[in-house]
């Protein structure tokens, strides 16, 4: 229930504010207000999802959204004119059987999934003259007009540097800032907290720059001294883990190296004389080698590999065909479905009397099924006090505001409010609650407030129904298929550290293996364990707070995910030592024994497939 902190976006707020409510402005003018409508409706929610980042990310993060959200409105468009409640009821289950498994996949995807399904219900139940093509087309207007505004527009204090790059330079700036916070937190009670925000930071950065592309390359050279950069930085990232791993403090001097390149990075300058530290162990040996690595690389700043791997086609089917993408699958599909029908039954039966906004109680359960949103109590409680309030708001405004164009005023005051709102989702719901209404007071419906209030409880209470139904198979499926992904990950990592070129007794590896490429897949390895073991941390800690009746399928994830993490940070310090002195020390030999041997009992208990780390023979 806590809200996010953090500074005002301002770019977003300024996007925000020139998109819906232009966008409607622009309608009304032309007398296509629908179209309008449908736009400012389009830029809303792709402006729930414009978050930091770079431009090259913004593209995939409201792309592909707003490319299935023009898809959900061409179908629920045309089967919404052409068939009956039933035949409507069982289409809109099975695209919420689709997009439930299509969300399992990742934070993209489940965007895409929401977009897909409140489209389609819009275009089933929004009164509009025009065709289902011409929405779709202006839907994907509304979407690709702020993203325009992403890519065109310059970031506040950016005006003086190249603005193309601001965001990825910010975001690997951050990962040398995470980088001093691990050392100087080295030896107390914040090093694990810290280790997690530098994977976080790590992870930004990842995607940052990894965003989609016409070239296979950095085709300028600003964008491959960020690459190199970002590069320079996971061998220090690297010996901070095994600095912490180990619990010695480490000196003042050492953090200042780190501190001085992100300095570097964000006012794109060279990074000058960076203090060495001590030498004295071999994880203070990889940090001085690492800063020195770095110096050289942002110097010459010719590029560097990202260390990312994609995700295979049959990765991404068993994501969302799996137990955990079957699981929340049915869980949306149920929801959605069982909303549409009902919404349906009240519709035919007159209950909204002249209104035909029917879609609203489907739609409100498209975000209240999102578990990525939060608990389900958290939500349901968020929503119904966002919309009670959202309503009272848009009642008091709708007395005193002239028509149209003090509506359109407000929607471009709640547009700039959305990339704000988004830190509790009670606040988010307020203002896309007072948006909405005004988009279907503009498009010719009377006031609908108290309508929507109860529509809200109604959706809030079928969703709580569904969610603590028993489901066939076993319960809490995403939890374990995202835990079950991040241990193969760190298996993975474990087994590469420990049977690579230079194997843990000191001799040499296979014949014509390179130092070189076997730390470069050592980082991808490393980063795939991290960035699947954050995702696993995130749904066991979501799934803890879910109440007692929904909570106790996932007992023991959490700890599990906490073993997992000790597992690949005593791993990242034995390939340190490894690089070092070529053999392991009888002290990390026995904490990966007892990690191991506590993981397979924990995985039994928690019933995970057996597809844990084990001990290599090599140990």
């Amino acid at each position: 229930m806590r809200a996010q902190r953090g500074p005002v976006p301002w770019s977003a707020v300024t996007r925000g504010a020139l998109a819906a409510g232009p966008l409607l402005l622009v309608g009304v003018l032309v007398d296509r207000t629908s179209l309008g409508v449908v736009a400012a409706i389009a830029a809303m929610l792709a402006g729930i999802n414009d978050r930091p980042g770079s431009r090259r990310v913004s593209v995939r993060r409201l792309g592909e959204p707003a490319l299935a959200g023009a898809g959900g409105l061409l179908v629920g468009t045309y089967v919404g004119g052409h068939v009956g409640a039933v035949v409507l009821t069982a289409v809109l289950t099975g695209l919420g059987l689709l997009a439930g498994g299509m969300s399992a996949i990742g934070p993209v995807a489940s965007g895409a999934g929401t977009q897909l399904l409140v489209a389609a219900a819009i275009g089933a139940g929004m009164p509009v003259p025009e065709p289902g093509w011409t929405l779709a087309l202006a839907y994907l207007a509304g979407a690709a007009w702020l993203l325009a505004l992403r890519l065109a527009l310059p970031t506040p204090g950016a005006l003086t540097g190249d603005f193309r790059f601001d965001g990825e330079r910010d975001a690997v700036a951050r990962v040398y800032d995470a980088v001093a916070e691990l050392l100087d937190a080295v030896g107390t009670e914040h090093a694990t907290a810290r280790r997690a925000a530098l994977t976080a930071a790590l992870d930004h950065a990842q995607d940052a720059l990894a965003g989609p592309r016409l070239r296979r390359y950095a085709s300028s050279s600003a964008e491959r001294r960020l690459h190199a950069q970002y590069a320079a930085a996971l061998p220090l990232a690297e010996a901070a883990t095994a600095l912490a791993w180990g619990g010695e403090p480490v000196s003042e001097r050492a953090l200042a190296g780190p501190r001085r390149l992100a300095a570097a990075v964000r006012e794109n300058t060279h990074t000058g004389s960076l203090p060495a530290p001590a030498r004295s162990a071999p994880a203070l040996r990889a940090l001085d080698d690492a800063l020195l690595h770095a110096a050289d690389a942002f110097d010459e700043g010719g590029g560097g590999d990202l260390h990312t791997r994609r995700r295979s086609a049959r990765a991404l089917l068993r994501a969302a065909f799996g137990a955990g993408g079957r699981e929340y699958g049915l869980r949306v599909g149920l929801s959605f479905g069982a909303s549409a029908a009902i919404a349906q039954a009240l519709h035919h039966s007159h209950w909204y009397g002249q209104h035909t906004h029917w879609y609203w109680l489907p739609a409100t359960a498209v975000f209240l099924v999102k578990p990525d949103l939060g608990p389900l109590v958290s939500r349901v409680l968020s929503r119904a006090a966002g919309t009670l309030l959202g309503a009272l708001l848009f009642a008091g405004f709708a007395a005193v505001l002239p028509r149209p164009e003090g509506l359109v005023a407000l929607v471009a005051l709640c547009g700039a409010l959305i990339p704000v709102s988004t830190r509790h989702f009670a606040a988010q719901t307020a203002v896309a609650t007072v948006l909405v209404l005004s988009l279907v007071m503009v498009g010719g419906e009377p006031q609908a407030s108290v309508s929507r209030i109860a529509e809200t409880l109604l959706a809030c209470a079928i969703v709580l129904i569904v969610g603590h139904l028993p489901m066939a198979g076993e319960r809490g499926g995403q939890v374990r298929a995202q835990l079950a992904v991040a241990a193969g990950a760190a298996h993975a990592y474990l087994t590469h550290v420990l049977d690579g070129p230079e194997g843990p007794d000191g001799s040499d590896g296979p014949e014509g293996s390179d130092g070189s490429d076997d730390r470069a897949v050592r980082w991808t390895l490393r980063r795939e364990a991290y960035r699947t073991l954050a995702g696993a941390r995130t749904a066991s800690a979501l799934a803890a707070h879910e109440l007692p009746a929904l909570a106790r399928h996932t007992e023991g994830t959490d700890e599990f995910a906490a073993l997992l993490e000790r597992l690949v940070d005593t791993t990242t310090a034995c390939a340190v030592h490894l690089d070092d002195t070529g053999h392991l020390t009888p002290h990390h030999r026995r904490q990966l024994t007892e990690l191991l041997t506590e993981l397979a009992t924990r995985r039994e208990r928690i019933g995970l497939p057996a597809t844990a780390p084990t001990l290599p023979t090599a140990v």
